[in-house]
């Protein structure tokens, strides 16, 4: 996803000094050895962090941290052994990848998801109406990025009467590029005007206050995310996806494999992490319930891991032993 690689390089923090060389667990307890996460700044890695923290530490023995910092140094330090897991991936937005895997500097040890979306989405009630709040389907034949020709007055812009108003992406970041030219090559600038928030906070919150309100709203977003997890979004459909075109903004935007990474050593380290990490798997829908339920109760990533697997045990039992499923279970009460 082009946003995400943005996103790691903006939020992260360049903390080279606590990259600390792995521990080497051949001579060692388990409870001397530290299994290190990357945290490169966004919610959803951070998230996956805490569930598998959780797990690792109280069913399996082992202490667990996590090393801050940009996309590009977590994923140089995992290269390196000094990280010994990266549990979100993004794996077409990093050049060496997949040859950096072909290689064995890293291992890919599973698919924690791949049906993350991004786009232009309108709230539901848009389309079908919402008769608990008693909303009318505006535009119900909307179901394209071209439909949105029809719809330019449902899409008010207040402050260029007689077109609409598409919410695009943030200045900076690549898919910002993309997006207007989509709405460049598709025509929608004689219909509307394309309106570039400050920042991911601004543009969640003109999407959210229009969702409360009820209010007719086209926006640019992506999966997962809280606001996708606790709203009833639809994405508009595009054309298929063409990399010979993507860039010029038309067809859609292809879902990105997201994986879960190890430092090469991770077997001889820790054999029962490897094995566990191995079967873990998730959702774009699971991981984005997850964190509208953390925005919407103001929950820590602990305390957000703590209520999925609470309540997806059918999902996570699938990824450890009976033993470990056990102490896991009695470490959540």
């Amino acid at each position: 996803m082009f946003k995400k690689k943005i996103i790691g390089v903006l939020l992260g923090v360049c903390l080279a000094t606590i990259l600390l060389p792995g521990c080497s667990g051949s001579n060692q307890s388990k409870s001397d050895t530290t299994i290190k996460f990357a945290d490169a700044g966004w919610d959803s890695i951070k998230f996956h962090n805490a569930v598998a923290m959780f797990i690792i530490q109280h069913g399996m023995g082992y202490k667990t941290e996590e090393v801050s910092g940009t996309t590009t140094l977590t994923y140089q330090a995992l290269k390196n052994n000094d990280i010994d897991a990266y549990m979100e991936v993004w794996s077409d937005n990093l050049a060496t990848y997949k040859d950096d895997v072909a290689k064995g500097n890293i291992l890919e040890l599973a698919l924690n998801y791949g049906d993350n979306a991004q786009g232009l989405y309108v709230p539901r009630y848009v389309i079908e109406g919402d008769g608990k709040r008693n909303i009318k389907a505006v535009a119900p034949d909307l179901k394209t990025v071209e439909d949105l020709k029809k719809y330019k007055d449902i899409f008010a812009d207040p402050e260029s009467p007689g077109k609409g108003r598409i919410y695009g992406a943030i200045p900076g970041w690549e898919v910002d590029k993309i997006l207007y030219n989509k709405y460049m090559s598709y025509g929608l600038d004689k219909y509307y005007t394309y309106f570039r928030p400050g920042s991911d906070a601004a543009l969640a919150a003109a999407i959210s206050t229009a969702y409360e309100q009820g209010q007719p709203v086209v926006s640019y977003y992506w999966e997962p995310t809280w606001l996708t997890g606790k709203y009833d979004l639809v994405k508009l459909q595009d054309t298929p996806y063409d990399p010979n075109t993507f860039k010029e903004g038309k067809g859609d935007f292809p879902a990105v494999p997201v994986t879960i990474a190890a430092a090469k050593n991770i077997a001889e380290k820790a054999p029962e992490v490897a094995e566990f990490l191995k079967k873990y798997q998730t959702s774009s829908a699971i991981t984005a319930q997850a964190l509208a339920y953390m925005a919407d109760n103001k929950a820590s990533y602990e305390n957000t891991a703590k209520w999925f697997l609470k309540n997806n045990e059918n999902l996570w039992s699938n990824w450890v032993t009976s033993q470990q499923l056990e102490k896991v279970k009695a470490a959540l009460k």
